[in-house]
């Protein structure tokens, strides 16, 4: 059944790749010349500059790349972002390579990229993805700027996911995580959905999170402490631990960081070598590492109540069909993870109007909240209370403010697919209805430039 009433070729026109491009280069290391390839597609151009992130895999294809551009041209479409859809790829794994060795790597796949107009404030922005971060984009904004030393204005916007030193934004590491935690409370808000079995409270809720790298360990950390969720299992690819009670999120990312491993961790059963931890009864399964996590094999012993795809397919297209019938809801990670490339969004204007947010405002803010907060007192005869003052009268730093303008577009943007399955339940999911309210979009765009 369709439910776009595209014009004839339009739809053609959106699912195709408008290019892709291989680079492949040479590194003298390590006494001898090593090659690499990567790859740049560009999904589509009916907003520029493209936006997407760049992952460096030992199993990266060009089909992947073009795969994930596409996804992220109907990812910004749906959170009303101007950008078309990009991604990027090097096929490398980064553990075998020194930090010395992967900046002259990085620093010369930016320079490939360069030649091609494949990276540029007005053009193409990359950001931070599997295998790469923060690190990697400061090598690439640097490298940018030696090759463009007249465009010293907008250089920075070159790339997102900047350290903070190199124009960078407050919360930008944390916002797929948090976007995640926003998309379940703005589900859970929402009175015409099922919400948990009837529920529709965090707190004392049982999450299972696949993944424990940046977006798992952020979502599962803002849900355990500030909405009082239960992490009852943590999964990664050498096994899971478990905790009926909850684990100590952050205390169980400090174990990671120091031993290399979740397991052995105090206070949680560590199963080594079991991949099963997905499988474990909860409210919430946040699938959080790599693609077709869940398929049509493990998909029947899945005894979550709602799916949050934090990852980029987590599920199948079969498991998919087979968890729906079960009743499971689940929601897309078209919507889920936007958070990223939303903060994303936020760091590039910073970058090009050169004027931190809050800065123009904050100490105004200040100053009426002292007064309105001096008002209450004198007309009540009461102190203002003591556990909310300083944050009432707080002006707001770039973090605040980077937290509020992502809840109010993730919030948004579930408003739009929640009214679109209301009024056309023969959608039938928010997938569905998710990927109808992005190409609509999309279509409209292309409509409006004549094409």
């Amino acid at each position: 059944m369709s439910f776009l009433d595209l014009p004839e070729g339009l739809a053609e026109r959106i699912i195709q790749c408008n290019s892709t491009y291989t680079v492949r280069f040479g590194v003298r290391l390590r006494g001898r010349m090593y090659s690499f390839v990567g790859w740049r597609s560009v999904h589509s151009e009916h907003c520029e500059p493209v936006k997407g992130g760049i992952r460096y895999a030992p199993n990266a294809d060009a089909e992947e790349v073009e795969a994930l551009a596409a996804l992220m041209t109907l990812k910004c479409s749906l959170v009303d972002l101007p950008f078309g859809g990009s991604k990027g790829a090097l096929k490398i794994d980064p553990r075998e390579w020194t930090t010395q060795e992967l900046e002259r790597i990085t620093r010369r796949f930016t320079q490939e990229l360069n030649k091609r107009g494949l990276i540029g404030p007005g053009l193409n922005v990359p950001a931070p993805d599997v295998g790469t971060s923060e690190r990697e984009m400061a090598w690439m904004v640097d490298e940018f700027r030696r090759a463009n030393p007249t465009d010293v204005i907008n250089a920075r916007a070159c790339v997102t996911g900047k350290p903070l030193s190199k124009g960078g934004i407050a919360g930008r590491t944390e916002a797929t995580g948090r976007g995640v935690q926003f998309a379940i409370q703005s589900y859970l808000r929402d009175l015409r959905t099922p919400g948990i079995a009837g529920r529709r409270e965090l707190k004392g809720a049982s999450v299972v999170v696949q993944g424990f790298g940046n977006v798992g360990y952020h979502a599962a950390k803002f849900l355990s402490e500030e909405d009082g969720a239960r992490i009852t299992v943590v999964a990664e690819h050498d096994g899971y631990v478990a905790s009926p009670e909850g684990l100590p999120v952050e205390a169980l990312k400090q174990h990671q960081l120091g031993t290399g491993s979740i397991l052995g961790f105090d206070g949680a059963e560590s199963f080594a070598g079991d991949l099963s931890g997905v499988e474990e009864a909860c409210d919430i399964l946040i699938p959080a590492a790599m693609e077709n996590a869940i398929d049509i094999d493990n998909a029947e012993r899945i005894k979550a109540h709602l799916i949050v795809e934090a990852a980029n397919g987590p599920v199948t297209f079969r498991a998919d069909q087979m968890l729906r019938s079960r009743g499971v809801t689940i929601l897309p990670d078209l919507y889920v993870n936007a958070g990223g490339v939303v903060v994303s969004y936020f760091e590039w204007v910073k970058n090009l109007t050169h004027i931190p947010f809050g800065l123009m405002e904050r100490r105004r803010r200040e100053r009426r909240n002292h007064a309105i907060a001096t008002a209450l007192e004198r007309m009540t005869g009461n102190m203002f209370p003591a556990d909310m003052r300083d944050e009432f009268l707080e002006g707001g730093a770039e973090i605040d403010l980077v937290r509020s303008g992502l809840e109010d577009v993730m919030r948004g943007a579930w408003g739009n697919i929640a009214d679109l399955l209301e009024a056309q339940p023969e959608l039938g999911d928010y997938r569905t209805a998710a990927y109808v309210t992005s190409i609509r979009r999309i279509a409209a765009a292309y409509e409006a430039i004549g094409i």
